[in-house]
């Protein structure tokens, strides 16, 4: 579970770092700074280019009689409510990763709204919505500093907090005796974007532009978004970014971790679990079910065969069955290298290779030493496991589920490949490098801190892929003036993707070589 838990590390672990949001203006402006929601009056910051809007309630604090249960409205306020600083944090298990003096508790369902110069109600902006990773356990919407996105993209952002863990996904049948179990995050998310479609235009954002987006957890959420019910019609286009979207737990399981997790927090009584579980403080929660293998780890997480999501995401994009919207979506060339190296620092040290594919991938791990034979990998066991994992967890299934889609959808992929992408500096105390690995690039789409800044090479691939992002968010298409085209995939039936690296950015078609995935398919039981 640690390995999971150390994304909030790379994102938010600078001191000094730039993961806060900017001082206020020395004057704030009484009009742009005061925006009336259905609520409310909230007074947000005005700074150079853009205003910022922190911790604004989209649902009331799911706590007491409406823990686990789904997000009700926010309770209005009279006056104006203070938005120049963020919201709590949901609980999380801290002890994993640390909180760095971010404040959680329950009562965190708020949300951050970023808008450039020259967005009102009257001259309405494109809207991304913003939703975190951290594999359901950890992370936060403050992390994600997107004044890039709004003065350089000239759309309005949007990041979200929903409930994480145990609160945000256990699936206990005595909580809800019908279907619609677990899934209390993915409800969360879903009230926030109808906050969005009902409020946004006071911030000056086009309500029916809203684009979704996500990295890792944040990417799976994405994918379930495809397909519940709940949410068709709160958004026109998506974009996944390193999402293991595979990693979902069906109800039963979910029903049977949950069952003995209540146990395990003293909730066994079959006629008072829902009240027990109810009763207990909040820090006794801030552990989660494990639902799903996710490599060496586990992680807690949406629960299909529900009412709240009946089907699975890879399944329906197999069978051409979702929504036809605009998609983006890619992964990083070394997505499980960090994860390797969080491993390598918890335990001072890897274990033998042959060992670590064992522990990984079972049987098949003799099937996988063949194919990523340690001697072509300098003899070095982090890269070989690496590589193998990063294939099989995100590579492999990203370019399936990237397949799938283009069957129906205006579809335009990528791989991150800058292999000197600035790194939090334990990560580069490992004996071997973590290159394009897992995250890094939400540093060059949001001013997250917590590593050395980006070069001047860097920060041109950094003003690219926010050009990209934000032209897709506008109009469906990352095309943009003065920049490579990016081929649509599948569109000539190629399997073209945009390969963002440093000096210049390539066009690729090797990808699903690359890694090894016909291979991979052979594996059913490998994640």
């Amino acid at each position: 579970m640690g390995l999971l838990l150390g994304l909030g590390l790379l994102v938010g672990c600078g001191t000094g770092g730039s993961d806060t949001h900017p001082p206020p203006a020395p004057v704030a402006q009484p009009g742009p700074a005061v925006v009336q929601t259905a609520a409310g009056a909230v007074r947000g910051t005005v700074a150079p280019g853009y205003r910022v809007f922190d911790g604004v309630p989209y649902a009331a604090a799911p706590v007491g009689p409406l823990r686990w249960e789904r997000p009700e409205p926010a309770a209005p306020w009279s006056g104006e409510r203070d938005a120049t600083t963020p919201g709590l944090r949901c609980i999380q298990d801290t002890s994993f990763d640390p909180d760095y003096g971010r404040p959680t508790g329950e009562d965190c369902l708020n949300l951050n709204i970023w808008t450039p110069d020259g967005a009102s109600r009257s001259s309405q902006k494109p809207v991304l919505v913003w939703i975190h990773g951290g594999g359901f356990l950890n992370g936060s919407a403050d992390i994600y500093d997107a004044r890039w996105m709004a003065t350089q993209g000239d759309i309005v952002v949007v990041t979200v907090n929903y409930r994480l863990g145990a609160l945000g996904f256990l699936a206990h049948p005595a909580l809800s005796p019908d279907a619609n179990i677990g899934n209390y995050g993915l409800a969360d998310q879903q009230a926030a974007l109808r906050w969005v479609r009902d409020n946004i235009a006071e911030f000056g954002g086009d309500p029916t532009k809203v684009t979704i987006a996500g990295e890792s957890a944040g990417a799976m959420s994405v994918c379930d978004h495809l397909v519940a019910p709940d949410s068709a019609g709160l958004f026109r286009a998506a974009i996944l970014q390193s999402g293991p979207c595979q990693a979902q737990a069906d109800r039963a399981t979910g029903q049977k971790v949950s069952t003995d997790y209540a146990t395990k927090v003293g909730c066994s009584d079959p006629d008072a679990v829902a009240a027990c579980l109810r009763s207990l403080p909040a820090k006794e929660l801030q552990s989660a079910p494990l639902y799903v293998g996710f490599g060496p780890d586990k992680l807690t997480g949406p629960v299909t065969g529900t009412d709240r999501l009946p089907v699975d995401p890879m399944t329906e994009a197999a069978l051409s069955r979702m929504p036809r919207i605009p998609v983006l979506i890619g992964s990083n060339g070394d997505e499980f290298a960090m994860f390797a190296a969080l491993q390598y620092l918890k335990d001072h040290g890897l274990p033998p290779y042959p060992k670590l594919l064992s522990d990984t991938f079972g049987p098949d791990a003799p099937a996988v030493a063949a194919h990523y034979p340690l001697d072509g990998f300098g003899g070095n066991d982090g890269l070989a496991y690496s590589a193998a994992v990063t294939d099989s967890l995100f590579a492999c299934p990203t370019d399936r589920l990237t397949s799938g889609l283009a069957h129906t959808n205006p579809v335009y992929a990528y791989e991150f490949n800058d292999r000197t992408a600035p790194a939090p500096d334990p990560l580069r105390a490992v004996p071997f490098a973590v290159g394009a690995s897992h995250s890094l690039e939400l540093r060059y789409l949001f001013d997250v801190g917590g590593a050395p800044p980006l070069n001047p090479a860097q920060r041109e691939l950094s003003d690219k892929m926010v050009a990209y992002w934000s032209q897709f968010v506008k109009d469906g298409k990352p095309e943009v003036a003065g920049l490579p085209d990016w081929p649509q995939f599948g569109a000539d039936g190629s399997a073209k993707r945009m390969s963002l690296q440093t000096p210049q950015l390539t066009i690729t078609e090797d990808f699903s070589a690359h890694h090894n995935c016909a291979f991979w398919a052979t594996l059913k039981g490998t994640r």
